[in-house]
């Protein structure tokens, strides 16, 4: 999952929240804890691992990944990351009933209240996604394309096939698309599953 997906199932606690959009960039064991981040953080982090791992095994998701060409099937994940962002930025009002601008504002002030925890590598990151509202902006194709553009030239230190990516949104759009209904699904119960599981929950 992408920055938005992960924001959203991480659910309405800010430490979940916030673990969930920085969880690509915090690496390694969390025992003991990085420097800054507390217990609640980390839990954030986790519940964004194990909703990582659920979409690495679920039908659709395997689905969508099927559909990437093959010489982009290697880096099929991301795309379809930031492909189900789009989806769930472009249906929003399916999901929630508050205004997107507004959830990705205030998930972008959570995030700056805690500037001791975030990761060095996300901290350039955050400043451009916060100042172009990267979350919203997913719902227009052009910006999916250019994220993933952006991500070939300096997420991504290898060459890459992630350049031009976009255009395989297109090019089966309703087959994402009902990969994506069905995938979101069943991720909104795992994840409040996990939340509910957690010990004092």
């Amino acid at each position: 999952m992408n920055f938005l997906a992960h924001a959203y199932l991480a659910g309405p606690l800010a430490t979940d929240r916030i673990g969930g959009v920085i969880g690509d960039f915090v690496k390694g064991w969390l025992d003991p804890l990085p420097p800054g981040m507390d217990a609640g953080l980390a839990a954030g982090v986790m519940l964004h691992r194990r909703i990582d791992s659920f979409a690495d095994t679920h039908a659709a998701f395997r689905r969508s990944r099927a559909r990437i060409s093959a010489e982009r099937r290697r880096v099929g994940g991301i795309m379809v990351d930031l492909f189900y962002d789009h989806f769930l930025a472009r249906h929003w009002s399916q999901f929630s009933d508050e205004p997107l601008a507004v959830f990705t504002t205030h998930t972008y002030r959570l995030i700056a209240d805690y500037p001791e925890a975030l990761p060095e590598s996300f901290a350039p990151v955050f400043e451009r996604m916060a100042a172009y509202d990267w979350m919203a902006s997913y719902r227009e194709v052009d910006n999916v394309a250019r994220a993933l553009d952006r991500m070939a030239e300096h997420r991504l230190r290898r060459p890459n096939p992630l350049a031009g990516a976009g255009e395989e949104l297109l090019r089966d759009y309703a087959g994402f698309e009902a990969d994506f209904f069905e995938f979101v699904a069943d991720a909104r119960d795992f994840a409040a599953s996990v939340r509910a599981a957690r010990p004092g929950t």
